[in-house]
């Protein structure tokens, strides 16, 4: 009954993502992902956002998800992975979507076992697209020792992919004023992806959208509000390009060439924010509303 009930209201919500404009070109050959992060409260929000993100891909059929971190709160024990993410997502999963996971503070280092996140028993690890030059590379915020770093410059300095996207709980730059920016995490990860050519960071932590002014070339967004929510917490920092805490949130992205498409859609449905962030090697990247 329940799960006839949630197909209902995804075979609703379908119709109402039909009606709104998305931004996203789909183009023949693109990469297509989503972004969640924060979101394995097992609670009502995560259920509207995981319904909306699953009507989204009904029209807009993108091919894997990013989990940010905090992918479980609370207890673990299989009928915590069920009720936290194979329940919400199951119309995704049935479709063949991939979901890939970073670590966040509130998870356990075993999820890296659990092989729905497709982390393959790792902390960190990094995985190329389907199709398209595009390298992702998933890090463990929470233990950034040496070891780490040294396998990322490695990885970095083999991948010879157009586009490196880093994606990891922490942010090295926000404008919470509950958490802020994790400036020793900057030290130790800002000059490897400088030197490296990283293009675009997604973190999570907080729990609201931000979307920053690039720094140092690179493009940062924040996207933890796909279960909780921290209403009114971006503060006058000076590094808000886009934001909104008001809320719960995903993203959707396409990376067609030397452009990554970006939409920000609410569990109503609502765009936030969408843009175009062009990699430019030798110039400073730009994002465009």
């Amino acid at each position: 009954m329940r799960r006839s009930l949630a197909l209902v209201l995804v075979a609703g919500l379908i119709a109402t993502v039909r009606a709104q404009e998305l931004k996203l070109p789909m183009k023949e050959g693109s990469v297509r992902f989503a972004i969640l992060g924060d979101a394995g409260t097992g609670g009502s929000a995560q259920r509207r956002v995981a319904r909306r993100l699953a009507a989204t891909h009904a029209i807009y059929p993108f091919e894997f998800v990013l989990m940010l971190g905090d992918n479980l709160y609370g207890s673990e024990n299989s009928a915590d992975y069920a009720r936290k993410f194979e329940t919400p997502y199951k119309p995704l999963l049935d479709a063949g979507v991939k979901f890939y996971a970073a670590l966040g503070n509130h998870d356990d280092p075993s999820q890296a076992f659990y092989k729905p996140f497709n982390m393959d028993g790792k902390r960190y690890y990094s995985f190329k697209a389907p199709n398209g030059s595009v390298r992702f590379f998933a890090l463990d915020s929470n233990y950034m020792q040496q070891e780490q770093l040294t396998w990322l410059e490695k990885e970095l300095a083999a991948s010879g992919s157009d586009w490196k996207i880093a994606f990891f709980h922490h942010p090295l730059y926000s404008s919470g004023e509950r958490h802020g920016s994790d400036e020793k995490l900057r030290e130790q990860l800002e000059p490897l992806f400088v030197k490296h050519g990283m293009e675009v960071v997604f973190t999570g932590h907080e729990h609201f959208y931000e979307r920053l002014k690039p720094q140092k070339n690179i493009h940062y967004i924040i996207s933890g509000a796909a279960a909780k929510l921290r209403r009114g917490n971006i503060g006058d920092s000076g590094l808000t390009e886009k934001g909104y805490d008001q809320g719960y949130t995903f993203v959707i992205v396409e990376i067609a060439g030397d452009d990554m498409h970006f939409q920000t859609l609410t569990d109503r449905g609502e765009t936030v924010d969408s843009g175009v962030i062009r990699r430019q090697a030798e110039e400073t990247a730009r994002a465009v509303k």
